[in-house]
């Protein structure tokens, strides 16, 4: 259960945010030294090309309790957010962004919903967002419906970053692709109750934004990934064994059509439907072979399914380097 004495590890994906980082740092010490609380701040630099991590080590070594990753390589940021909640060491994980258009600030309040009623999850919800309207806020909007109605997981902005997580419901969550953003929905099969809060948004005021309209196609392919995960993972033989059915049904439906038309002699498969013989001999063939190939598939994706299970664990980004505050 969430308590007023439950520690807090923050973690932030860091990408080409050099004009930043002095003034996030500043924004997080004053947010958090005053919480009563233990506190971690991890920021994960997920490749930066620019003085980012050159600009987070000053950081580190100005405020306290702050503990920095560096990977090889841009990763992306579901990868840099993974690594950051694989380190984190405290009972509640809040996530934000680098670009300081999510508010430090905010993390006390997210905090205090989470105990309120025992919170599993608490999302941001930038009511007043301060982005373009239809590059940036058309695009959530409409990915927003469609992943609450997908999920059941009903969220007005699962784009936000700030979020705060009780650990033990993260626990066993393995991220991939864009999938970071659909922690909240994930969480759900684990049974806890999620929460929503507005917060606030500020506009961009140094660096660029890292993501753009493309990005919600990966988005959406991803989205399929969760509803399989939420719905199927115990037995994705439910879902291909539905769809061969759907084949194998409509096959054995044309086979019947044809042999009512042998019996009665009528013409019954050239008159209802204006199309010649052969098509209803040649498609119902076709469709139960379509019907065995997802029976296969789903046999398959069984086997996978036990082979994921079982299988080592394997992280999705490789660590070059890491430095701690003194005394951290």
């Amino acid at each position: 259960m969430t308590t007023s004495s439950s520690s807090v590890s923050v973690v932030i994906p860091v990408f080409n945010e050099e004009a930043n980082v002095a003034a996030l740092a500043d924004k997080l010490h004053a947010a958090l030294a005053g919480i009563g609380r233990d506190y971690e701040i991890l920021l994960v630099d997920d490749g930066s090309r620019d003085a980012t991590w050159a600009r987070l080590k000053e950081a580190a070594a100005r405020y306290p309790r702050f503990r920095l990753i560096r990977f090889r390589r841009n990763f992306g940021q579901t990868a840099a957010m993974s690594a950051g909640i694989d380190a984190a060491k405290n009972d509640v994980i809040v996530t934000l962004d680098a670009d300081l258009q999510n508010d430090p600030a905010d993390i006390p309040m997210l905090l205090a919903e989470m105990e309120k009623n025992d919170y599993a999850v608490v999302s941001g919800w930038r009511k007043d967002r301060k982005d373009p309207f239809i590059n940036r806020r058309l695009p959530s909007m409409l990915a927003n419906g469609l992943i609450s109605y997908i999920t059941g997981v009903h969220l007005h902005d699962y784009g936000c970053t700030l979020k705060a997580y009780r650990r033990d419901v993260l626990q066993g969550v393995r991220l991939y692709g864009e999938m970071h953003r659909f922690i909240p929905a994930l969480c759900s099969w684990v049974g806890g109750e999620t929460s929503e809060v507005v917060v606030t948004h500020h506009p961009r005021v140094a660096g660029v934004s890292k993501y753009g309209i493309g990005r919600t196609f990966r988005v959406i392919l991803d989205l399929f990934t969760v509803k399989f995960l939420l719905r199927f993972t115990g037995g994705p033989m439910q879902l291909f064994g539905k769809i061969a059915f759907l084949f194998g049904g409509a096959g054995a439906l044309m086979l019947l059509v044809v042999l009512l038309d042998r019996i009665f002699g009528g013409g019954i498969a050239n008159h209802l439907y204006l199309i010649k013989r052969p098509f209803w001999v040649i498609t119902p063939f076709m469709l139960f072979a379509f019907c065995m190939q997802f029976i296969s598939m789903g046999l398959l994706a069984e086997v996978q399914i036990r082979t994921y299970h079982e299988s080592q664990d394997k992280r999705i980004y490789s660590i070059r380097e890491t430095f701690d505050s003194p005394g951290a």
